[in-house]
């Protein structure tokens, strides 16, 4: 293991000049963020599956996923994706594509169920939309999986980046932050004509660049990911904007960026995962106590077919069944998608790879 570890160092290094070279001419937006590392820190954890690759090629256009389970069935369901540079990819739990929305720049994604709407409660989905400047809406059929554009809440940002959503009661939020540190958060309600209607609860800002963020319904807690500097816990009542850093980068649990945060319910457990792309691994903490407890970090290894996830991004989880994993399900993105368990130094093609958590639990000896 030691001598691998050096030789990917090595390699990933001679990589990482090879690609910075080749992405000289390319818009700034088109380039990953990470380092091209080829194997993670921290316990290693094996990928179980994956999904297919998103169509577009030698860009940084895969970022974010999220899971959406049927409660009445948990062994059907589908995973939302994000090509930044086209659209928002619809895919199944076997990571086989089962539609495809070309909507254009989306970044992040997140989603809540049983949305009123006059033709019922539907899955509400979100996603953070550069090219429209907002939050892109979606509904998604229950019953048929069919997801349908609904429409975009315009948002005065200088570059609409991170989202996440929360329900707090009957109220639909949806949270927004930006490339400057801005955050917008808006409740999202159906008219009786079916339109979208948006108010702004409240706005703040953080010191620099944001994206990640993920809310705690239960707690009535928001968690954003400030890319520089750490994780950030704030009250999702629109009345506080004061908030606590939690978890500060660089240190030897987070180096920048600070990325995707997503929470895993385990009944009365919570935990809060967020990516350390500068290391490629994920750090963990029990977050169902007054304070954050710290869990350990874990890395994605090349297994069952898939290769190592490097250069994390985008993040979800999700407890309980999810298909064919009884104890839930975590999918991260992964910057360099190459056919096979074994890292390459070139990248052509990104995805998502998805992780049974039992694998998580056992390698953090997590309860």
């Amino acid at each position: 293991m030691f001598s691998r570890r050096i030789y990917y160092s090595f390699t990933s290094l001679s990589a990482a000049a090879v690609l910075l070279s080749s992405c000289a001419g390319l818009d700034p937006e088109a380039r990953s963020d990470s380092g091209k590392m080829l194997m993670g820190v921290g316990a290693p954890v094996p990928a179980a599956a994956e999904t297919q690759a998103v169509a577009t090629r030698n860009a940084d256009a895969a970022d974010d996923p999220e899971i959406w389970v049927d409660p009445a069935d948990r062994g059907r369901g589908v995973i939302f994706g994000t090509d930044k540079q086209a659209g928002l990819y619809v895919y199944g739990l076997d990571g086989k594509v089962r539609a495809f929305l070309p909507e254009g720049r989306l970044n992040n994604v997140d989603l809540r169920d049983g949305f009123p709407t006059p033709q019922g409660p539907r899955v509400l989905v979100a996603a953070s939309d550069r090219g429209r400047m907002g939050a892109a809406l979606y509904l998604m059929d229950p019953a048929t999986l069919e997801v349908r554009p609904w429409g975009v809440v315009p948002l005065d940002l200088a570059e609409p980046y991170g989202l996440c959503m929360a329900r707090l009661g009957e109220v639909f939020v949806v949270i927004v932050n930006g490339t400057d540190g801005q955050v917008r958060q808006v409740a999202v309600s159906a008219g009786p004509d079916g339109a979208v209607r948006s108010t702004e609860q409240r706005r703040f800002a953080l010191a620099t660049q944001t994206e990640g963020c993920v809310a705690d319904d239960a707690k009535g807690l928001l968690y954003v990911g400030e890319e520089g500097r750490g994780i950030w816990r704030y009250p999702l009542d629109p009345v506080t904007n004061a908030g606590t850093l939690i978890a500060e980068a660089p240190s030897d649990r987070l180096q920048p960026d600070v990325e995707g945060l997503t929470l895993l319910r385990e009944g009365p457990v919570t935990w809060l995962i967020a990516s350390s792309q500068g290391d490629s691994a994920f750090a963990v903490w029990r977050v169902d106590g007054p304070e954050p407890a710290w869990a350990g970090r874990f890395s994605v290894m090349g297994a069952n077919g898939a290769d190592p996830v490097t250069g994390t991004d985008g993040i979800a989880a999700l407890g309980g069944q999810v298909g064919a994993y009884p104890a839930g399900l975590f999918v991260a993105q992964d910057d360099s998608d190459t056919d096979g368990e074994q890292p390459v130094a070139g990248r052509d093609r990104q995805n998502f790879k998805l992780v049974d958590w039992r694998e998580v639990k056992r390698a953090l000896g997590l309860p």
